[in-house]
């Protein structure tokens, strides 16, 4: 009896804790459920919205990060790098030469890759941010850091000096490349890549040069020279907006959609400046003010002697590629023999000016739009513009694209005339504004023309014949040009003098 009892009770106890055992396990299925569905309704809620939920007792701990950390690709492309290092080699011989070329400094005659090798070290991503995914594209941020061995150097000729081997060492690279990826049906599925560094977080390329067999010094101002074509390569060519487009996998693709296209027009007005450091020992500064949204298209007013406060009231028309990104620089300099000193300069970002309507605006000058690196904070003066921004529609983006390619090739004509040093220089007001397209669909003419100086009509299309300063203008033997060092921007020559000629050095 004994023995039936304790074997019923010890069922009886099994189904129980068989029973129990269920029940907890469906009860910890079920808060696991609960608390997914909790978690995954958090997880749409931005940092904002926890703050209004938690309030004070928001958990320092829980973080939003703007990049996917990507360890597996950063091993891959380890693996690969050998391979992608051979291909990368040969996209920017071809596509950096010709900018080599064309943003070459006065005084330099040739700057060219004599040695190129991306060497061992693969670069690291930090991470990939997807900002989007459109029918048949996908935009990417890569958070990109590369301290690698690379061996590059330029073979840099100047006009009484012997080619010398500059060799770029120490390279560091610290940005944030956005890709974009045009899907195609066909093997390899991407059929062009453009690839542009955002400009905020600042690009930021470090390196050191050194002269092989010869000494920096045997061009003075070399490293500056170099240091700056550098900077403008990047800020005009390579820095968001402006990108390159690379065709992929030898299938003919139209990329005209992926190139960057002219978004509107800016009409600028340098009105006056006041309170402008004096840089002279003897007399005031000879002022004189560049304006530029692109450094490949600066234009310049002219130099007004001897003054402080000096009146300009002369209009430029510029082309804006990108509202939101890209911002208008204006720079005063001190016309001098030699070297032009800057006084100051000042940025303003188009994304603040309102489409269809005209703002004067007082703009204070700083020394440097870096203003950690500069010791000298004093107070530099004030520069008065006033802007009108105009949005381009469909026809007149496309004749301003036309417009902007024919102005780029006639300053190149300049530039092998002998009458600018570089594709890079200010043009005067006397010389001509850049040609927007509007209205007629034709250049816009310079603003020198009333004065009757020498002017390049339908932006820089033509000179003008009938004009008396126009053949003084043309037929000086330009002997070279100065230019001004300054931190983050490509260096303006000398003014076009009244007389019709560059200022020699």
């Amino acid at each position: 009896m004994g023995l039936m009892s304790g074997m019923l009770m010890g069922i009886v106890f099994g189904i129980a804790l068989m029973a129990g055992w269920q029940h907890m396990m469906r009860y910890r299925s079920n808060k696991r459920i609960a608390k997914a569905v909790d978690i995954k309704s958090l997880s749409s809620l931005n940092r904002d919205d926890l703050k209004k939920i938690c309030g004070e007792n928001f958990p320092e701990w829980i973080s939003f990060p703007v990049f996917e950390q990507v360890k597996w690709l950063n091993k891959q492309l380890s693996k690969l790098w050998p391979f992608v290092a051979d291909a990368a080699e040969a996209i920017i011989k071809d596509s950096v030469e010709p900018l080599l070329e064309e943003y070459r400094p006065p005084g330099i005659t040739s700057m060219k890759f004599s040695k190129l090798s991306l060497g061992t070290v693969a670069p690291k991503i930090e991470g990939i941010r997807v900002q989007s995914l459109k029918n048949g594209q996908i935009t990417m941020d890569i958070d990109l850091r590369w301290g690698g061995d690379p061996s590059i150097i330029l073979a840099i000729e100047a006009a009484l000096v012997a080619s010398i081997p500059i060799q770029l060492k120490d390279l560091k690279v610290f940005t944030v490349v956005r890709a974009i990826f045009q899907l195609a049906e066909e093997i390899p599925c991407i059929s062009a890549v453009v690839v542009a560094l955002l400009a905020e977080p600042k690009p930021r390329i470090d390196y050191t040069l050194k002269a092989i067999g010869g000494s920096l010094t045997a061009i003075p101002g070399l490293s500056d020279m170099i240091d700056d074509t550098v900077t403008s390569i990047i800020t005009d060519m390579l820095q968001w907006p402006h990108r390159i487009v690379v065709p992929i996998g030898g299938i003919p693709v139209d990329t005209s959609e992926l190139e960057l296209k002219p978004q509107g027009n800016l009409t600028v007005t340098v009105l006056r400046a006041n309170n402008l450091k004096n840089k002279e020992l003897i007399g005031k500064s000879d002022p004189y003010v560049v304006v530029y949204i692109r450094p490949l298209f600066k234009v310049k007013t002219k130099v007004i002697d001897n003054n402080l406060n000096p009146v300009w009231n002369e209009t430029f028309e510029l082309i804006a590629e990108d509202k939101e990104t890209q911002s208008l620089i204006v720079e005063v300099f001190d016309e001098d023999v030699g070297q032009d000193e800057r006084l100051g300069i000042a940025k303003l970002p188009l994304i603040e000016l309102e489409a269809e309507k005209s703002k004067e605006i007082e703009l204070r000058l700083l020394p440097s739009l870096d203003m950690l690196k500069i010791k000298d904070k004093k107070d530099r003066g004030t520069l008065t513009i006033q802007v009108f921004y105009h949005e381009f529609n469909k026809e007149e983006q496309l004749a301003a694209l036309e417009e902007e390619k024919r102005i780029l090739e006639e300053r190149k004509k300049l530039k092998e005339a002998g009458v600018i040093g570089s594709t890079m220089d200010a043009l005067g007001s006397g010389v001509g504004v850049v040609g927007t397209g509007i209205g007629a669909g034709m250049g816009l003419v310079g603003s020198g023309i009333g004065a009757g100086a020498g002017i390049v009509g339908s932006g820089l299309g033509a000179f003008s014949s009938g004009l008396s300063k126009a053949g003084k203008f043309m037929g000086r033997t330009i002997t070279g040009q100065s230019a001004s060092k300054r931190s983050g921007s490509s260096t303006p020559v000398n003014s076009v003098q009244e007389n019709g000629g560059a200022k020699p050095l």
